[in-house]
């Protein structure tokens, strides 16, 4: 029997950075909010029922962790989205193996259509 290689400590690192961001439910619903493409820090705050403080700095560690981007927009306001379309197969994969535990949640563009 082969014993598998363990990944090195960098890479471990910079995915525990990517589960991190994932890993707060109010970072989790900022992250589907933004799946249907930019919101400003206000709209996000309606989406998401969070103070301006807090969605900022929720934005901050998501962007830190590489899962959104930003720009900047008229005035002082800033568009987020995410920062790879991929995201979108990982909410999808995440909603499969939440359901495959008995646990159906709703967390793609989708709502709730099953990729096949």
């Amino acid at each position: 029997m082969t014993i598998p290689q363990v990944a090195s400590r960098d890479d471990v690192q910079v995915a525990a950075r990517l589960f991190r961001g994932l890993a707060e439910p109010t970072r989790l619903a900022l992250l589907t909010a933004l799946r249907d493409g930019e919101r400003t820090v206000s709209e996000l705050m309606s989406a998401v029922g969070a103070s301006q403080s807090g969605v900022s700095g929720h934005l901050a560690c998501l962007r830190d962790c590489g899962l959104v981007t930003s720009r900047p927009g008229p005035g002082r306001s800033v568009w987020y989205r995410l920062a790879s379309p991929r995201l979108q197969a990982l909410l999808r994969a995440a909603e499969e193996l939440l359901a495959d535990g008995g646990h159906p949640v709703t967390l793609c563009a989708e709502q709730g259509r099953r990729p096949r």
